[in-house]
């Protein structure tokens, strides 16, 4: 026999009776004790009770009975006889009364219960409380099992040792029982003391306090539960189901308490982050207020040593004391947005901060920051390139002019010298000659004065700080070398008058002098070149100095040839003396250059070509480890650059297109965020490479087109834009469950917004806005009226007047527009729960239902109550609205 509602066909997975489930012993046995016992509940209200449920429902009587107390209606009257047909009856009444309930019976027949089938008995008494203990359950919208299910999970959460997910396994360890008592009656039970690792205790616990306190009879056993690998389901739910309707007589009181509860935490939380927000910008901008001037200031040093503290400086304060504001910024920003979003959801006024403490204050003084900080760098590092030019300078005049101080030493005296007026005829043509060499010479550092005088102008156009001193020395030299070139051209004059007097003179003389003259200018200039230093940046040009070097090696055994050539000259003079006995005083009369001085200057040399080569390998070592740093920079920074690009597109794409709940989208943002933070090492090992690049005075890099700054500002964009993106789908999801905007609701307003965000900005211009109301069906004509309405409405989602508006704005309008209730109707509504059927509510009554804090919130904003019903001590709920919401909202 099968009883059936075609129009309501209840819970239908649960009528099939699992038949082979039943064959379970453990289960069978859980069973017969529960349905026993949830039976004997109701049936002593009626003075009776069942000992075997097989058998003592067999005559249908105690089943009507049942139903009856269950119902509160009265069923068909009983057959009293004793035969089969008279107890087949009475069970096919009942179960037709069943079946009127709009319960679906499979395979269940009055037969079956009269033979007394355990199976089948058992089944009839699980559609009956189904149907009469947990249909009628209702939780957030979700009725029956799963209903009964969210309604353990709501009370159980704040027990983090329990974890109610089924009504099974979940119930082994006996926390779930004693936490549902615990969360309604807290003096029933202790706790904290109880230990998951001792079920028995506290199955024993939980069962004995429902019956002696909460009058739910005990219908099962701990060692039921504890010795079952999976406990019986229905048995699980039958016993928690008591436990639910023992606890909902509490439960209107407690939600509204929650309501006002929820609205006066929502608002001091909002007062907190008010301050919070004040002293944070405040704080913030004094710390740029007082950076700026740091980085503004261009004074420069006067030594390299200096300038270089000063770039550590400045790396610390990108390393060390950027970071954390930048944090301090981004965290500003998502604070104002997130109390900006939860103001509106309570419909409250918008904040507006201090004056001068506005986001877009602290945009536009962070700029200036950033613009401060980027002059500040770029002048460092000229002033460095400035010092290290200028040094190298300064210590090229310095050796110049040693070289040409040295040469000059004793010139204005020889060439003051009279010797002449009294010297013979040879000596005189020796005179002659030798001024003529001195000439000679004199004219070969013509060069070398040029070059220190154009050295001296270039150090004081690069701003030397010690070229005073370098301008006294140059027109030392200077105003000697005129003096030299005067007094040349005199003792010229002086000789030449002379010169007819004379007759002989000694040409091997002369000739020594003129060829050692210049090997002795050209190993002057070889030894000066040797003991040139040299500054370069590059592999290409180290390279160059050596190829030169080596150019010059390849003409010393020339120039030895010269030499000894010369040496020979000197020999062949002294050959000359000796074998004609000339009286010639031992010296030539040509030249202050002699042999020992030649081989000493060429000794010199010699020493110098290894030293030399020496210092161009050791640079040339330098610049291929600045080429490595060049290329192991470049390598990471070709990659991350790219990287940051993408993740920014990505996280564009994510906040943009729909895929999923706003959960979903929030979970794959966040691991976004995750994968972000986890790749914070290869931005610190970037720096730390670039750090040796700075130290190591490398100025370029061929190899990539990103810089340091470059990865930093895009490092920073790609934090602040995720932790923005973040921060809109939290706001938009405390905006849905706020006003229960459903799933498919925010994906149409998303599909919307994208449809009419041309250049997926993420905002919508004013015109683009007014096209996707119109699409969503609002009436704006294209008149007066229409206009001022697109006014109002504007005025909601842009109230700063950017001219722009956000898809959090947006979703924020239209939950407004499609709300079913507003806050203040809630929170009367709540307040009223709390009053009964009195026009006044008194303090102790706020003081007994919410914590001291919110009570007394409510009470410092509340009038007293002056109806002709007052009594002491009574208090006018309705001024609270008044007095958070404004009279509008009354």
């Amino acid at each position: 026999m099968e009883h059936c509602d075609g129009e309501n066909q209840y819970m239908q997975p649960e009528d099939d009776w699992d038949r082979d489930m039943l064959l379970d012993p453990a289960w069978e046995k859980q069973q017969r004790k529960t349905f026993t016992a949830w039976c004997n509940s109701h049936l002593r209200k009626a003075g009776t009770q069942i000992e075997n449920i097989e058998e003592d429902f067999r005559d249908g009587l105690k089943l009507m009975l049942l139903l009856e107390v269950i119902s509160g209606e009265r069923l068909a009257k009983p057959e009293r006889g004793k035969m089969r047909v008279h107890k087949i009856s009475n069970v096919n009444k009942a179960l037709d009364f069943i079946a009127s309930k709009g319960v679906k019976l499979v395979s269940i027949g009055a037969e079956e219960i009269v033979d007394g089938n355990a199976k089948m008995t058992l089944g009839m008494i699980w559609t009956i409380i189904l149907r009469f203990a947990i249909q009628d359950i209702s939780v957030e919208e979700t009725s029956a099992k799963e209903g009964l299910l969210l309604w353990c999970q709501r009370k159980t959460a704040p027990y983090k040792n329990v974890n109610i997910q089924n009504f099974h396994i979940s119930w082994k360890d006996g926390l779930g029982f004693c936490a549902l008592i615990h969360r309604h009656r807290p003096e029933l039970i202790d706790y904290g003391k109880l230990r998951k690792d001792d079920p028995m205790t506290n199955l024993n616990t939980a069962f004995d306090v429902a019956e002696k306190y909460l009058d739910i009879p005990k219908m099962l056993d701990a060692e039921d539960i504890v010795g079952t690998a999976r406990p019986d389901e229905k048995a699980i739910m039958t016993y928690v189901s008591s436990f639910y309707h023992a606890f909902s007589g509490a439960q209107k009181a407690e939600t509204a308490a929650n309501r006002i509860c929820k609205v006066l935490a929502v608002n001091q939380e909002n007062e907190q982050l008010m301050e919070d927000y004040e002293k944070l910008a405040s704080d913030l901008l004094e710390w740029i207020r007082r950076t700026i001037p740091w980085l503004e200031n261009r004074l420069p040093e006067n030594t390299m040593q200096a300038m270089q503290q000063k770039l550590e400086d400045f790396r610390d304060y990108r390393r060390l004391h950027k970071p954390p504001k930048v944090q301090e910024k981004c965290q500003l920003e998502i604070n104002f947005n997130t109390l900006q979003t939860k103001l509106r959801l309570s419909n409250r006024p918008a904040f507006m901060p201090s004056e001068g403490r506005m986001v877009s204050d602290i945009n536009n003084a962070w700029g200036n920051l950033e613009g401060a900080e980027k002059g500040y760098e770029e002048w460092l590092l000229n002033e460095i390139r400035r010092l290290e030019r200028l040094d190298h300078l300064a210590e090229k005049f310095r050796q110049k002019a040693a070289i040409h101080e040295a040469w000059t030493e004793g010139k204005e005296e020889l060439l003051q010298k009279r010797d002449y007026e009294t010297a013979s005829l040879s000596e005189i043509k020796a005179l002659l000659k030798k001024h003529e060499a001195f000439e000679s010479d004199l004219a070969a550092h013509q060069d070398r004065v040029e070059q220190i005088a154009a050295i001296a102008q270039e150090l004081n156009e690069l701003d030397y700080y010690d070229s005073p001193s370098v301008n006294a020395r140059c027109q030392r030299i200077c105003d000697q070398w005129d003096a030299l070139g005067a007094m040349t051209m005199k003792r010229t004059e002086a000789l030449q008058r002379t010169e007819k007097l004379l007759e002989t003179i000694d040409q091997l003389y002369l000739e020594f002098a003129k060829r050692a003259a210049p090997f002795n200018n050209w190993m002057e200039g070889a030894m000066e070149d040797l003991q040139d230093t040299f500054i370069v940046h590059t592999i290409e040009e180290i390279q160059g100095l050596s190829t030169a070097h080596e150019q010059f090696k390849a003409t010393l055994p020339e120039a030895d040839k010269e030499r000894q050539s010369i040496l020979g000259i000197h020999n062949e003079i002294a050959k000359i003396v000796q074998t004609y006995h000339v009286n010639m005083a031992g010296t030539n009369p040509y030249t202050t250059i002699n042999p020992q001085e030649i081989n000493a200057k060429w000794d010199k040399v010699r020493q110098l070509v290894p030293q030399r080569d020496q210092a161009l390998i050791e640079e040339h070592a330098r610049q291929q480890n600045n080429e490595r740093l060049r290329r192991q920079f470049a390598t990471q920074a070709n990659v991350i650059g790219p990287w940051i690009q993408n993740k920014m597109e990505e996280i564009g794409r994510i906040s943009i297109e729909m895929h999923g709940t706003l959960e979903d989208q929030l979970t794959h943002l966040r691991q976004y965020e995750k994968s972000i933070i986890n790749y914070k090492p290869k931005i610190d090992q970037l720096e730390g490479d670039h750090q040796l690049i700075q130290e190591a005075l490398i100025f370029d890099n061929k190899h990539t087109n990103y810089t340091m700054e470059h990865i930093r500002v895009g490092w920073e964009q790609l934090l602040t834009t995720i932790a923005r993106t973040i921060n809109e789908i939290e706001n938009q999801i405390l905006t849905r469950d706020a006003k229960g905007i459903s799933q498919d609701q925010l994906n149409e307003f998303r599909a919307s917004f994208n449809h009419f965000d041309r250049d997926h900005s993420g905002t919508l211009g004013a015109e683009e806005f007014k096209a996707c109301l119109i699409s969503l069906g609002f009436d704006i004509a294209n008149d007066a009226q229409g206009e001022n309405e697109f006014s109002r409405i504007m005025s909601v989602v842009d109230p700063n007047r950017m001219g722009i508006v956000t898809f959090q704005a947006f979703i924020d309008f239209m939950s407004r527009e499609t709300a079913d209730t507003d806050t203040a109707d809630q929170v009367m509504a709540s307040f009223k729960v709390l009053a009964g059927d009195k026009n006044y509510i008194l303090a102790d009554e706020l003081r007994r239902e919410l914590p001291p804090d919110q009570a007394d919130y409510c009470i410092a904003r509340m009038a007293p109550y002056t109806g002709p019903d007052a009594v002491p001590g009574a208090l006018d709920y309705m001024s609270f609205s008044t007095a958070l919401y404004g009279e509008s909202d009354l």
